[in-house]
């Protein structure tokens, strides 16, 4: 009998990639909600599972060997997840390299690059004192805005990101661009990237994993939550 897997999780971009994934894959899970705005990323448990204090992270029960194993990283679960199953990883190895290349650009690039964008534009303003940095602000938003190009003209070739077969390097994508607004971005001259999310955005698996724990996302938003997500403080 395959026992849960252990999902350590808050709703954020990173953490939608995993339980998007698990309910793609149809893999039972118990979600650990781990607030990043209380400081709970670096509980002394929570870092036997996730050293670097950053959640999503797994406890697979029936791992390797069946053995338990924990995990960390979202990228490094997603590649677990797809290889554990043989889900959502294509069918070649052509496939899996494709499929390697859209996840580590998302992992290296848009997920990065977004997140800053996010940071410069909506959190670095309240901090105390303000930090309103034009430079940071442009310099991410163009990044950003160039990321979302590249995007778009992937999916004029393709009908998703790795190829025309629907991949973990969607779902890794997918939590990151549909904040496109708030990362001051525009889709009107992507329309590739507009269908691309329209059309992921209304599978059931994702629309449910993206509904987890949707009622917490407003609650790392206080001056005390966002000096310990920015200043490392527990």
């Amino acid at each position: 009998m395959t026992s849960p897997i252990d999902l350590y999780f808050w709703p954020t971009p990173n953490g939608w990639k995993i339980s998007i994934a698990l309910e793609e894959m149809g893999l039972p899970y118990r979600t650990h909600l781990i607030d990043i705005g209380a400081g709970d990323q670096f509980d002394a448990a929570f870092l036997k599972v996730s050293p670097n204090n950053k959640m999503p992270a797994i406890t697979d029960p029936n791992g390797p060997d069946d053995a338990p194993i924990n995990i960390f990283e979202s990228g490094a679960i997603l590649q677990y997840l797809a290889r554990k199953t043989g889900q959502f990883y294509g069918n070649t190895d052509r496939d899996r390299v494709s499929v390697d290349q859209w996840l580590m650009w998302q992992m290296g690039g848009l997920g990065p690059m977004a997140g800053q964008t996010h940071h410069f534009w909506k959190y670095a303003p309240q901090m105390d004192p303000p930090q309103d940095l034009p430079y940071a602000k442009d310099r991410y938003k163009t990044e950003t805005a160039r990321l979302y190009r590249v995007m778009d003209t992937q999916l004029d070739r393709h009908r998703y990101l790795a190829g025309n077969f629907y991949s973990i390097a969607d779902i890794a994508c997918w939590g990151w661009a549909s904040l496109w607004e708030g990362q001051r971005q525009t889709l009107e001259d992507k329309p590739n990237l507009s269908r691309w999310l329209d059309e992921v955005g209304s599978r059931p698996a994702v629309i449910a994993g993206r509904a987890l724990a949707a009622d917490k996302r407003g609650e790392t938003h206080d001056a005390a939550a966002r000096a310990r997500l920015f200043g490392g403080k527990s």
